[in-house]
C-alpha cells in the first residue's frame, strides 16, 4: 500500500538539549509572540503557527519545532516538511522544558 502521509520524527527534550551545541539545526518556536516574549529557550526563533507559511529558511539545516505542549508544533513541522524542509518535533514542549529560558526579544 502506498503511504501518502509521512510522519513527522520527534524528539525528546533531553535529545534538544544536546542538539542545542550543534549549530546546524534551526529551533523554531511556533507559539504565540505574546508567549513567546514571555520566556523562550535561547536561540529559539519565533515563527507563530498561524504565520508559518512565510517561513523562509535553509532547507539543508535540521529545524527543531517546539510550541507549549508539542501539538502546535507538530502541525508547524508537518507543514514544513511538506514544503521540503528536514524537521523534528519536540515531544511535550515547553511543558516538559526544565532548562532556562530568556524573556523578551532576541
Amino acid at each position: 500500500m502506498l503511504t501518502i502521509f509521512k510522519a513527522v520524527p520527534t524528539m525528546t527534550i533531553a535529545e534538544l538539549k544536546t542538539s542545542l551545541k550543534n549549530r546546524q539545526m534551526v529551533l523554531l518556536d511556533v507559539r504565540t509572540i505574546q508567549e513567546y516574549r514571555s520566556g523562550h529557550i535561547r536561540g529559539a526563533k519565533n515563527v507563530p503557527l498561524n504565520r508559518i507559511n512565510t517561513y523562509q529558511g535553509d532547507k539543508e539545516k535540521l529545524h527543531l519545532i517546539i510550541c507549549q505542549s508539542g501539538m502546535r508544533s507538530k502541525q508547524a513541522a508537518k507543514f514544513l516538511q511538506k514544503q521540503g524542509y528536514q524537521v523534528k518535533n519536540i515531544r511535550g514542549g515547553l511543558n516538559r522544558w526544565d532548562g532556562p529560558l530568556v524573556g523578551g526579544k532576541e
